[in-house]
């Protein structure tokens, strides 16, 4: 060990002297066996020098031989850290606790993210991994290593091809991939492609089958758009027909729209709650007591802390209860025909598919009457007008 550890180690002051015959103790302590060192004359006056604990208890016959006084002026080494350790118990204690606390929880697995699946469900997945010992609140070292765990995993998994694990900080990752079984192709037995409604043709593209109508035709519900009948009537066949027909559609609706609307609003007044965030658990810290409102919103905001790559499971989380209250909002007649027609417009598009467009519509009646506006409207929609129709129940007609 070098001199300055061993130094450190056994505790060095650095002393004043002051009075009697300071050159005569400092010869007299050397003389004796005492190690002194850095002996020096300050500004003031006062002979400096520095020695060991042990050699400074040694001093004292010296002292009363040469009439010197000592004065202790700095201290350094481990005894005097452990009489600061010993002083300031539980701050030392705390330190210990924090680190303690926080290798324990960055030990832990905190959150599971599965990633790549497609076919097998996140449960399937998570009931998986814990039997084999992976789930939240697991301690990292009780895992077994990533590429037993992920053949374990494939053989509980039908359908996966492989498993990847991946640990990142708190956070295990899987990863899925599974295998590609080329889908079967349906059996389908002949049929026709028919109108779902009546409507006027606005495009027609036969992809197998033969198109019996033309774009601008009328046609009827349940009129063959593209026959699965192909061929002459020597030489006739019959197809799986399939394509793509879109027509104009009208729908009528009769609308009532209320002119006094009951609407949420906030009043402005508020209060606020902090909760400490451990894993899934949340313990309240301020802004105790009741709520104080008969109507409110709570909104949630949470901070998780985190270092570099490492999101740890500790943070805290904002919660702001709102009050509000419920007012009437009077509409003109032309805001509520407004809302009227935007609320049956979604109607329409529900009933008429996601493919469908509005392309116009017709007020043909309108009257407001005991604070509500009455309409009878007319929507014209383009949309896909094809059902199947099996050629078997066409020839048991």
């Amino acid at each position: 060990m070098s001199g300055q550890g061993a130094n450190w180690l056994k505790g060095m002051v650095t002393v004043h002297i002051r009075g009697g015959q300071p050159e005569q103790l400092v010869n007299r302590a050397l003389a004796g066996g005492l190690q002194l060192s850095s002996i020096r004359w300050t500004s003031s006056g006062l002979l400096e020098f520095e020695l060991s604990v042990s050699d400074f208890f040694g001093l004292r016959p010296y002292l009363k031989e040469t009439g010197c006084r000592v004065h202790v002026t700095k201290r350094r080494g481990l005894p005097f850290l452990l009489v600061k350790a010993e002083r300031r118990k539980l701050f030392a204690g705390g330190i210990v606790l924090f680190f303690a606390l926080i290798f324990m929880l960055s030990s832990l697995v905190w959150s599971i993210e599965v990633q790549g699946n497609v076919k097998l469900t996140e449960e399937q997945i998570r009931l998986a991994a814990k039997q084999e010992g992976l789930y939240p609140m697991q301690w990292s070292f009780r895992l077994a290593d990533a590429d037993i765990l992920s053949k374990q995993l494939v053989r509980k998994l039908p359908g996966s091809t492989w498993v990847g694990v991946e640990k990142k900080g708190t956070k295990v990752i899987i990863q899925v991939v599974e295998s590609t079984i080329p889908e079967q192709a349906s059996l389908q037995t002949p049929r026709h492609l028919v109108a779902s409604a009546d409507a006027v043709v606005t495009e027609i593209i036969a992809e197998a089958g033969r198109p019996v109508v033309r774009k601008n035709t009328r046609v009827k519900k349940d009129q063959i758009l593209i026959s699965g009948t192909i061929g002459g009537e020597e030489f006739s066949r019959t197809v799986v027909a399939k394509g793509k027909v879109r027509g104009l559609v009208w729908y009528e609706f009769e609308i009532s729209s209320p002119l006094v609307q009951h609407v949420k609003v906030y009043t402005g007044e508020k209060k606020t709650k902090w909760f400490a965030v451990i894993g899934s658990r949340a313990l309240q810290v301020s802004g105790y007591g009741d709520n104080p409102y008969s109507s409110s919103e709570a909104i949630r905001h949470e901070e998780k802390v985190s270092w570099r790559n490492w999101s740890l499971p500790i943070g805290r989380m904002k919660e702001t209860v709102m009050e509000t209250r419920m007012e009437d909002r009077k509409l003109t007649e032309e805001e509520a025909r407004s809302t009227g027609i935007l609320q049956a417009k979604a109607e329409v598009l529900i009933k008429a598919g996601s493919n469908a467009v509005i392309r116009d519509e017709i007020v043909l009646h309108e009257k407001a009457d005991n604070g509500k506006v009455y309409m009878k409207v007319l929507f014209e929609v383009e949309q896909s007008i094809v059902k199947e129709m099996p050629l078997v129940q066409m020839q048991g007609e």
